[in-house]
């Protein structure tokens, strides 16, 4: 019986290769990503089958057969199973998605939290776990945004004709 790659391993050796765009490093316990971004890493076996325990919580893609991208959709634990052509495990890891505070401030109204977004200036940002009213509002001027973004590029409407 063949021992699976563990992604802690994979981890190590994306640290190494030149070709993985960002720095993956190899770290004890779960593979941690940040909500909203993304991780990068190679496997030493070309993967056939990608399986997400939970797809609410981590997005998983294939660039190519040896390079995986995992990115942080909402908080939460679950793992990744990646399997070969003969389905033997290539990685079975946890998987963690965190916020990251990194430019973030929280604004506490009693029980009611707002999140702005401070990189320099602070704008506000959609974060779960804010007052709903504050998310709501925030998450509509943002589709509102990219709706008028896609009409005046042309992407529909007679915005952009």
């Amino acid at each position: 019986m063949r021992f699976s790659v563990g992604l802690k391993t994979a981890l190590a050796i994306a640290a190494i290769t030149t070709a993985v765009g960002s720095s993956a490093i190899a770290q004890e316990g779960p593979v941690t990503v940040m909500v909203d971004r993304a991780k990068v890493f190679r496997i030493q076996e070309p993967a056939s089958t990608v399986i997400v325990g939970n797809p609410f919580i981590a997005d998983v893609a294939m660039h190519d057969a040896s390079t995986v991208v995992i990115t942080g959709k909402s908080y939460g634990s679950t793992n990744l199973v990646i399997l070969d052509d003969n389905n033997e495990p290539i990685i079975d890891e946890v998987i963690t998605v965190k916020a990251s505070d990194e430019g973030t401030v929280f604004v506490h109204r009693n029980t009611a939290r707002q999140s702005y977004s401070c990189a320099p200036e602070c704008e506000p940002t959609l974060r779960l776990g804010d007052q709903s009213e504050s998310f709501a509002a925030v998450a509509e001027q943002a589709t509102q945004r990219n709706s008028l973004a896609v009409n005046a590029a042309g992407g529909g409407g007679a915005g952009g004709q």
